[in-house]
């Protein structure tokens, strides 16, 4: 029977039950067939293609791992406070406050309120990441690959983005700009200058930390600075487990003064709000 009766299309529908591909969500995410060393119970598992994106809002505390499996990923994140959008990540007040443009574990992810967003606590990189390019846009896209819309071969990561928004009653006003994991970019010293460092190659891995309530907003695509003239973007593995938030007495809450400071930052808010 074929799909053009709504019998035929039923029919077909429920034959696909139960099927799994390399690239898709696992749910309930404990079916997980490994959760990792060490990590509680999981609460989102998901393969991201190439050209694609995900989406999930995560508690408190949880922590949340990516991996690059096959050393071709990019993985261009945007975190915001879950129901409080307009706090949101800030990647020009992660470096200036932090004073460093490198993302390495112990570094934080910071809004423009001052506060921690998120904390990256293990990176098994040699931190193949970037603060400062941002996503790859529909008009760059166009010019470098013929298309860059949200639904062609070769998407954007701000087209990819605003979908992900979008499924969170967001819209482009509530974008900034993102980070990317997973490939890098290098200063020139003299003249400012970015050079494209690429992948630390497959297998690797960044874990980050929830410090508030988040939307966790991916787009899984290719650095706009990879020279590369075809689109080339492998799976993106996500994995989160529900764990504890950094506190006081955690060697990361007072490894920097700044850091220091936008942790005290957020236990106010946290307190204010009942929270803490």
């Amino acid at each position: 029977m074929g799909t053009a009766t709504p019998h035929g299309a039923r029919a077909h529908a429920r034959a696909q039950d139960g099927t799994r591909t390399p690239t898709m969500p696992v749910v309930p995410a404990t079916d997980w067939p490994a959760r990792p060393a060490g990590a509680g119970p999981l609460v989102w598992a998901e393969t991201v293609a190439g050209g694609g994106y995900a989406h999930k809002v995560l508690a408190r505390g949880t922590e949340l791992r990516l991996t690059d499996l096959h050393g071709d990923a990019c993985a261009h994140l945007v975190l915001l406070a879950a129901g409080r959008p307009w706090e949101r990540l800030n990647a020009a007040d992660t470096v200036k406050v932090q004073w460093n443009a490198y993302l390495r574990a112990g570094h934080l992810l910071l809004s423009a309120q001052g506060r921690v967003l998120a904390t990256l606590i293990a990176d098994t990189t040699d931190g193949r990441h970037d603060t400062l390019c941002g996503t790859s846009t529909l008009v760059r896209n166009t010019e470098r690959y013929g298309d860059g819309a949200a639904h062609c071969a070769t998407p954007a990561g701000r087209e990819l983005l605003t979908l992900a928004a979008l499924k969170n009653g967001l819209d482009t006003r509530d974008l900034p700009p993102s980070v990317s994991f997973f490939q890098g970019v290098h200063v020139d010293a003299d003249d400012g200058t970015l050079h494209f460092t690429g992948s630390a190659g497959p297998g690797g891995s960044v874990t980050l930390r929830a410090e508030q309530d988040l939307v966790v907003l991916l787009a899984n695509v290719p650095h706009p600075l990879d020279p590369r003239p075809s689109y080339t973007s492998t799976a993106l593995e996500v994995l989160a487990w529900r764990a504890e938030p950094t506190r006081p007495g955690d060697p990361l809450w007072d490894a920097t003064p700044e850091g220091r400071r936008a942790f005290l930052n957020t236990a106010e808010l946290l307190t204010c709000r009942g929270q803490s």
